[in-house]
């Protein structure tokens, strides 16, 4: 990977970009706030992220990627270019650029992706699956003929795949992930405790005390700020881990049902190579509190949270250009004029 190469992890709540000379460059919310009337983007990641829920009506602040696919192409055609061109500012050489796209990607949504690219200077645009990349940001030599199984759950796709020789060899994806624990939270809160809080709030709640096995030892608090329905005044409410756990489990049960899934129709050989190596977890949703604990009891073989989960898949798609033309899926030139690779 050469200097002015960037690698972009574009998820459906963050934007990361990695560069091999700097690391992570940028790591900001996948928001772009914009007027109402005109649709000009007016902010773009953290600044827009911190008008979500607090504009008034001629601004609106959204993600324009939803449960890992694109809901409105125009602000996620803006987006990337603003964020390409806040990470790379030389106007003599133009960038190669490899972007991580859910495995579920339509055609039509890689295309919109990839037109950002391209109109933001880039000279060559590759599009990685992100299995593919979250093993090598963790990692892993996923050249040799040794089964490696790869669980990542970012904000609104959960992608599990056994990787072998350079290659996918079986996955699956689902449309499961953070956001939807936080939605169901927002739920739980106004259904439970007639309490309204904002889907920022839920999010911070579930770092604050979520827990995949919870015990009377592990049970925390933490204080949420919002509306009280039965007053229609603004409250606090404190919220344990116990109370998480209604929305908590169904969605483990839905990771581990997935997960099971796909080592059902992994080779007999590969699924031996697993249970020796264990299962990797990647993305932001790894970092609930014992997860890996919670799928080592139902999948009964070693499970890991990789160091830096939550950067793996950008730091992936950025060092996976050292393996260009090696990957045998996952990982391709759809530069627009070029031959393919």
């Amino acid at each position: 990977m050469a200097s002015n190469d960037i690698g972009i992890d574009l998820g459906t709540t963050k934007v990361m970009i990695y560069r091999e000379d700097e690391g992570i460059v940028v790591n900001e919310p996948s928001v772009v706030a914009y007027d109402a009337e005109s649709g000009t983007p007016i902010a773009f990641g953290q600044k827009a992220f911190e008008m979500v829920g607090k504009t008034h009506k001629n601004i609106v602040a959204e993600y324009p990627l939803k449960d890992g696919v694109i809901s409105n192409y125009t602000l996620t055609k803006e987006m990337v270019k603003y964020f390409i061109n806040k990470s790379y500012d030389s106007k003599v050489v133009k960038p190669k650029v490899s972007i991580c796209v859910p495995s579920a990607v339509t055609g039509i949504e890689e295309n919109a992706v990839v037109d950002a690219a391209i109109s933001s200077g880039a000279r060559q645009v590759l599009i990685i699956e992100e299995p593919i990349a979250a093993a090598i940001g963790a990692g892993l030599d996923i050249m040799k003929a040794n089964g490696n199984m790869i669980v990542d759950i970012g904000g609104g796709t959960t992608d599990i795949a056994v990787i072998s020789l350079g290659g996918i060899v079986c996955s699956k994806s689902i449309k499961l992930a953070g956001n939807a624990i936080d939605k169901e939270i927002v739920k739980l809160l106004k259904n439970k405790y007639n309490f309204l809080v904002g889907q920022k709030t839920a999010q911070q709640l579930k770092h604050a005390v979520a827990d995949c096995m919870p015990t009377e030892e592990n049970n925390r608090y933490f204080e949420v700020k919002g509306i009280n329905l039965l007053r229609g005044l603004p409250g606090k409410l404190n919220v344990s881990t116990f109370d998480l756990q209604p929305v908590i489990t169904p969605v483990l049960e839905e990771y581990v049902a997935a997960v099971k899934n796909v080592l059902e129709i992994t080779p007999p050989e590969l699924s031996g190579d697993i249970y020796e190596n264990g299962i990797l977890l990647t993305g932001a949703g790894a970092k609930i509190a014992n997860l890996d604990r919670y799928f080592e009891q139902y999948l009964k073989c070693k499970v890991v949270v990789a160091e830096n989960c939550e950067q793996c898949v950008a730091i992936g798609t950025g060092k996976a250009f050292a393996l260009e033309g090696r990957l045998e899926s996952g990982f391709r030139d759809v530069t627009p004029g070029l031959s393919k690779k």
